[in-house]
């Protein structure tokens, strides 16, 4: 086999036909380097059967404005180039993908089913939904991780030091090259008038998301993504220890949201890093220890995104500082619009508000403080994430909620010295971002709209 068998699960069992294979392209949205995408590939030709791509786009998707749905649609439309030169159709859905993939399937006759992997809810209500109304065999390839998900830990991980051990003893069987995938025969259409003709306005117009800047500083794709990361080698790796936790430098890969619309792989990164020979053991933690382990919180805990999935310590200490005074208290709106008391979470806000992006040093300043200026910390967990899934390119991520969970509620921390409003959950403050870095110039770039 081409692919790991251990990257595959089966979601549903049933006998394979000879109709097509349908890959429900979701999480990662690229054609190279896609286990999901190779697997079905594998599977067709196994039984000499069409391959297509489906992808279905909702036109409101937790909160996401404009500025996402505009990278994600351009990311899709390389996709579809990139597959036609492979002779693979390409299908954009829209609407709800569990209604859409099951009505694409029954007209199609689909043989078998591969979708990529996702630990949220909502992708797996999908999946549920589509295994349901079918009655082929259904696959899901952990395309994302570098680690199927489900393989590098049976259970909810309590820190990276307990994951961080399972992770290298699997990471030699994994970091394995990928096959290129291979061109389709001309007769490969799953559709009775072969040509498909995806209509792109029509996608455009079926949103339901609120206006946002474009961020102006990215490049949608997997060929951006890829000139991305070509950069960060050349130019950042070798100053990543370094510069990593100083907003003011440039220093980060800047590779975050093409990881979160998987128009590149994590394996991929991490294959090219260890060609270059360069000691980049910081980066490799967060691409594969850190980033797999919110993959692994959000997976095993339901509450990912509410406060019942703290540490018991955390719930229990933050519940008995509930009540403490705060000097100062916020609405959503003030918070928002960046109209606090604080020049250097404002700042941070106007990062976030300008370019879908926010540094990931200021990411854990900006989330605590947040803790400090709200009524309770399920207040602020809620605030916490409909700003960083609003606003940030990369929001609506595992990451994205493993970072406010351990930020607001100790999540893959430990208990620290008790506080007011805080308890036990790690505290920062502005003298301690003073010491690490020049706020003021920090606060100069971004205390006014760009």
């Amino acid at each position: 086999m081409l692919v790991n068998p251990q990257r595959v699960r089966t979601l549903k069992k049933e006998s394979q036909t000879k109709g097509p294979v349908i890959y429900w392209m979701s999480r990662d949205q690229r054609v190279s380097d896609n286990w999901a995408l190779l697997y079905a590939q594998e599977l067709a030709q196994k039984h000499d059967s069409p391959l297509a791509v489906a992808f279905c786009l909702v036109p409101q998707f937790l909160g996401a404005t404009g500025r996402q749905y505009r990278f994600l649609l351009q990311g899709l439309k390389e996709v579809e180039k990139n597959l036609q030169a492979l002779n693979i159709p390409f299908f954009l859905l829209q609407g709800d993908p569990g209604k859409e993939m099951a009505r694409l399937l029954s007209e199609l006759g689909a043989g078998a089913l591969v979708s990529d992997f996702s630990p949220l809810r909502q992708s797996r209500e999908w999946k549920a939904a589509v295994a349901v109304e079918t009655e082929i065999p259904f696959y899901e390839v952990d395309a994302h991780n570098i680690i199927p998900c489900w393989f590098a830990s049976p259970k909810q991980e309590w820190a990276a030091y307990s994951f961080r051990p399972k992770v290298n003893r699997l990471l030699f069987e994994f970091t394995d090259e990928f096959p290129a995938l291979q061109k389709s025969p001309e007769r490969n259409s799953p559709s009775e008038n072969g040509a498909i003709e995806n209509d792109w306005a029509a996608a455009q117009g079926c949103l339901k998301a609120d206006t946002a800047p474009e961020a102006k500083w990215i490049m949608p794709g997997e060929a951006a993504a890829m000139k991305q990361l070509g950069n960060f080698l050349e130019h950042k790796l070798a100053g990543y220890e370094r510069d990593r936790n100083d907003p003011n430098k440039d220093g980060q890969s800047g590779l975050s949201p093409y990881l979160h619309f998987g128009q590149i792989s994590a394996q991929r990164i991490a294959l090219e890093v260890l060609k270059s020979m360069k000691d980049a053991g910081s980066f490799l933690e967060e691409l594969i220890v850190r980033k797999e382990l919110s993959d692994n919180y959000c997976y095993y805990n339901q509450h990912y995104d509410d406060m019942q999935g703290f540490p018991a310590w955390a719930k229990t200490s933050l519940s008995e500082h509930e009540k403490d005074r705060r000097e100062y208290l916020y609405t959503l709106q003030e918070l928002e619009r960046a109209h606090t008391h604080d020049d250097l979470w404002n700042a941070a806000q106007q990062e976030m508000l300008q370019t879908g992006k926010m540094h990931g040093y200021m990411r854990m300043y900006w989330a605590k403080k947040i803790l400090e200026w709200t009524e309770s910390p399920a207040a602020a967990q809620a605030a916490a994430i409909h700003q960083n899934d609003r606003y940030e390119l990369d929001g609506r991520d595992p990451s994205g909620y493993t970072g406010i969970a351990w930020s607001l509620g100790g999540v893959h921390d430990r208990a620290w010295k008790e506080r007011a409003i805080f308890g036990k959950v790690r505290y920062m403050s502005y003298n301690g971002a003073k010491s690490k870095f020049d706020v003021k110039t920090y606060i100069s770039k971004w205390s006014h709209p760009q």
